[in-house]
């Protein structure tokens, strides 16, 4: 996921350089975790997680408010996540109610199976949206990249190979799941923005609106 997130027009991540604590405070900042009403909403849910302490870990990085999710529920099950570190716990509760209602439906009602598994190529990453000086909203573990579903029935379907290769009925699931996102989270990049994104969406934050 290195390139994720170039390009998309004042993409938050959350936080800027002028958040950030002064060095001397960064060994010394008290841990918290995330706030009450999200770790509640998460639990209503049904998602398995735990709530994390926050932490800085270098200029522009952080995991402030963060969860570590491990399982979500759908209507009748719930299902693993693979890949997936420290999230915001906004964007995880975005992600929670897009897998249950976007995705494990979507299975049922175009694939015929309900959803076993969501991949991803991770979350949190200290570094900077590729080709520029900005950090990524990876760095704030405010971003998810997905790049597959596996269905309780075996089948795997992947961002790189079912985009524009699958067969008609996980074509439509995929651009579904891409569509539902973009109600959801604040920016959505997959394969037809750019080939940076040819393998997975980009699921980041839930304030303005930019999908493509």
């Amino acid at each position: 996921m290195a390139a994720c997130g170039g390009a998309v027009p004042q993409a938050s991540s959350g936080r800027t350089s002028s958040d950030m604590p002064p060095p001397s405070r960064i060994a010394s900042t008290p841990p918290r975790v995330a706030g009450s009403q999200c770790i509640a909403d998460l639990q209503a849910a049904g998602a398995r997680f735990s709530a994390l302490p926050d932490s800085y870990t270098g200029p522009g990085c952080n995991k402030i408010g963060t969860v570590q999710l491990s399982a979500l529920a759908g209507d009748g099950s719930q299902f693993g996540i693979t890949n997936i570190g420290p999230v915001q716990c906004q964007t995880a509760s975005a992600f929670s109610a897009w897998a249950r209602f976007g995705v494990d439906r979507a299975a049922r009602q175009i694939l015929g199976s309900p959803l076993a598994r969501i991949e991803t190529m991770g979350s949190y990453a200290c570094r900077n949206i590729a080709g520029s000086g900005r950090r990524s909203a990876h760095a704030t573990a405010g971003a998810i990249d997905v790049s597959g579903f596996v269905l309780e029935d075996g089948r795997r379907i992947t961002l790189s190979g079912d985009w524009d290769g699958g067969s008609r009925a996980e074509k439509r699931f995929l651009r579904v799941v891409h569509e539902s996102a973009c109600k959801r989270f604040g920016t959505v990049l997959g394969p037809d923005y750019n080939r940076a994104h040819e393998d997975h969406f980009h699921l980041e934050g839930t304030g303005a609106k930019f999908c493509r």
